[in-house]
């Protein structure tokens, strides 16, 4: 049996595997063309190793966690070989939706396959039936865009142009398409030429004992962390606001089962997968569970592959979060993974102390025009918790970008930010007040039409231990309120404005 590395080899080379992916992802932003990649930070980075297991991730976005492995699966199946690079963005091939294109490329060393290099990130238009391509109308899964199963982007070190072509030939904005792609290219050839140095540096025996130990260390934490809750099952249940065919709710159910260091989320009960397209593939679940379990684990602990080690998901075939082709999914990464991870922690909440729901939304705000498309998440109100006041205007829960600078937007799109300012007294009062969410008001200078996919416009952030709710979010067309999920069409000097919801408050 091979002996573990001593704490100082760990601790080193698991910073330099952390550092690698951290260095990708800004290479990444900085050489995108899309102000939804440079501004935004809409993207995550990782490294895998050669078996398919996550061994570190840039701590960008979470509902790419648990999904990105289902990716390089999917990707090893294809055969790779030195000098290829994939694409993919199918949500049951290892995707989440069709806007998030999903960038593969193996890492090399003495011409054998020693890792892959990952480069996830969400492309502001990929065609379908809306500028945009996040429509809140979509039946199926063909309306929301292109859909890629995993094929070779670069095979031995040589472009394929055909796919290029025909993929910039069904987008709306294709040049800065072109330029996001190649960008990723960039980060995952930057990914591992980094990794190359250090198996250089240290050997590649060493580098491949340190994938193994940085798992199982995570692993070992994880399992430390869980088995210091208190045995027992425990319930949650939340609903999503209609799905864009229809109004009415929709219940998802957790239930967790917390025996010894090991935890079971099962999810029967949940509704059957909908007309509209708040469904979730697995991955997209399973992002949402590994989220919950993250936020319980100390900031020290690396991501990857052993956060996924202690948890079994249990989620009925054919179910709103374990959707079959081809249901329409475009929302539920966005929303409907909001929706999971809320569920699941309210579960916890009667385990361990949690702050106060959060605004358990993305808002998101889709224009689309001739011959641009822009693309926004809006933060809001976060829960308070034991330890004090929620955060205002942040970003909650699974989404983890920055906001578009007003500046930025201005001079890319033919819009004008008209009001951005905290929406006051959204938080939800108590002991200690709940953050308070943001109003957004943007007047077109073109006809344009517009996608809202927005929920807990009806159900309020729910406060803990005696705290106040927080205030629901809004939606309005020139004043006039529009639905939470919907698609219209503007004119010149239009304003549709946002007002997102304030967080739980916590406490009497």
């Amino acid at each position: 049996m091979t002996a573990r590395l001593d704490p100082v080899t760990l601790s080193v080379l698991s910073a330099a595997l952390s550092g690698i992916a951290e260095e990708m992802g800004a290479a990444l932003i900085r050489s995108a063309y899309s102000s939804n990649i440079k501004e935004r930070r809409d993207c995550s980075t990782a490294l895998f190793d050669a078996r398919g297991r996550m061994v570190a991730q840039a701590e960008h976005i979470p509902v790419h966690l648990g999904a990105m492995p289902e990716a390089v699966a999917a990707v090893i199946e294809q055969d790779p070989h030195p000098g290829d690079t994939f694409i993919l963005n199918d949500p049951y091939t290892g995707g989440t939706h069709l806007p998030d294109i999903t960038v593969v490329t193996p890492c090399v060393h003495d011409d054998d396959i020693i890792g892959y290099a990952i480069a996830r990130a969400h492309h502001s238009d990929v065609g379908g039936m809306r500028g945009g391509s996040m429509p809140s109308d979509s039946r199926e899964i063909f309306q929301e865009g292109l859909v890629l199963p995993p094929i070779r982007l670069v095979r031995g070190g040589e472009a394929v142009d055909d796919v290029m072509r025909l993929l910039l030939a069904n987008v709306r904005t294709p040049e800065i398409r072109r330029g996001d792609l190649r960008a990723q290219i960039a980060s995952n050839e930057l990914g591992g030429r980094r990794l190359a140095d250090l198996v250089e540096r240290r050997g590649l025996d060493l580098i491949k004992r340190a994938f193994d130990e940085v798992i199982a260390y995570t692993e070992r934490r994880a399992r430390s962390r869980i088995g210091s809750l208190p045995d027992g099952s425990y319930e949650g249940s939340d609903v999503m606001e209609g799905d864009g065919t229809t109004d009415e709710d929709i219940p998802i159910v957790a239930r967790l089962i917390i025996e010894g260091d090991g935890l079971t989320i099962d999810f029967d009960g949940t509704a059957d997968a909908v007309a509209g397209n708040v469904n979730c593939p697995l991955s997209v679940t399973r992002s949402a569970c590994y989220f919950a379990l993250r936020v319980l684990l100390d900031a020290d602990v690396p991501a990857n592959a052993g956060v996924l080690n202690p948890v079994e998901i249990v989620a009925p075939e054919g179910s709103l979060v374990n959707a079959s082709s081809p249901s329409a999914v475009v929302a539920g990464n966005v929303e409907t993974s909001q929706r999971i991870a809320d569920t699941v922690l309210l579960a916890l909440s009667q385990a361990v102390d949690l702050p106060a729901q959060g605004q358990g939304t993305m808002n998101n705000l889709v224009i689309g025009g001739r011959g641009w498309t822009y693309y926004e998440t809006i933060g809001g109100g976060q829960g308070a918790s034991s330890a004090g006041d929620g955060p205002s205007g942040v970003h909650v829960g699974m989404s983890n970008t920055l906001n578009t600078p007003i500046e930025a937007l201005e001079l890319e799109y033919p819009l004008r930010v008209e009001r951005q300012q905290l929406a006051l007294g959204s938080g939800g009062t108590g002991k200690h007040r709940g953050g308070d969410g943001i109003e957004r008001s943007v007047r077109l200078l073109e006809r344009a039409s517009v996608s809202l996919l927005t929920d807990r416009r009806r159900h309020a952030p729910k406060g803990a231990h005696g705290g106040e709710d927080g205030t629901p979010g809004e939606n309005k067309l020139n004043g006039k309120p529009l639905p939470s999920k919907v698609d219209v069409e503007l004119s010149e000097e239009d304003v549709i404005s946002i007002v997102t919801p304030g967080g739980g408050g916590w406490g009497r």
